[in-house]
């Protein structure tokens, strides 16, 4: 039996959908209630986890397979040997602030997101200096209130920047939902999981 972090609510949804089009009986997953730990078709045992716990799960070898958005991939750095693109969760990074921000002033920026890493990268490759804001909430609220000159966040419609009167400077990473495995797991069980992705790509 694999077993499976799976990151809970959206991934979690977009995912189910895609086993039951493979079908799969996805009604454990479907009417889970309130627990975590879930088997579906005698195959898989999915454990539901935040996204960053997903990783966590796999570098510490309690998991063979996790499914999470490249954003927290990108963001974590985690060693991990990602096997498919599942086209879910379809999403982009952004720069993004008021209409009078100018991105190219000098001097120091303050920028706010829950991407740190992500948003150090950028900026080191533009060689700009920034002071970064780790946030968890509303992003969007940062250059609003004066905490932040600008922010790195992900968007998939852009309605929310629109609603708050924020304007996309920069379109960086695209983000989707990723398969990944733990590189232990794949030597072990590698005939196993390979059968998974390609079940998952829609071949027999």
């Amino acid at each position: 039996m694999l077993k499976i972090a799976l990151t809970k609510g959206r991934v979690e949804e977009q995912f189910t959908a895609l086993l039951a089009q493979r079908g799969f009986d996805t009604s454990p997953l479907e009417n889970k209630q309130r627990r975590l730990i879930i088997e579906v078709a005698d195959q898989f045992e999915f454990i539901l986890a935040k996204g960053p716990d997903v990783l966590t799960y796999l570098t510490n070898g309690v998991v063979d397979l996790g499914i999470v958005g490249s954003d927290i991939l990108m963001e974590q750095d985690a060693e991990s040997d990602e096997l498919l693109d599942l086209k879910t969760g379809q999403c982009q990074f952004i720069l993004a602030s008021t209409e009078d921000f100018d991105p190219d002033r000098p001097g120091r920026k303050v920028i706010g997101t829950k991407y740190p890493r992500v948003a150090q990268r950028y900026f080191a490759r533009r060689g700009q200096d920034v002071a970064i804001i780790k946030l968890e909430g509303s992003v969007e609220l940062a250059p609003l209130i004066g905490l932040a000159d600008a922010i790195i966040d992900i968007t998939e419609t852009g309605r929310t920047l629109k609603e708050n009167h924020l304007v996309i400077y920069d379109r960086l990473d695209q983000v989707s939902t990723r398969l990944v495995a733990n590189p232990l797991a794949l030597k072990q069980k590698r005939d196993e999981i390979y059968r998974f992705v390609t079940t998952l790509k829609g071949g027999n």
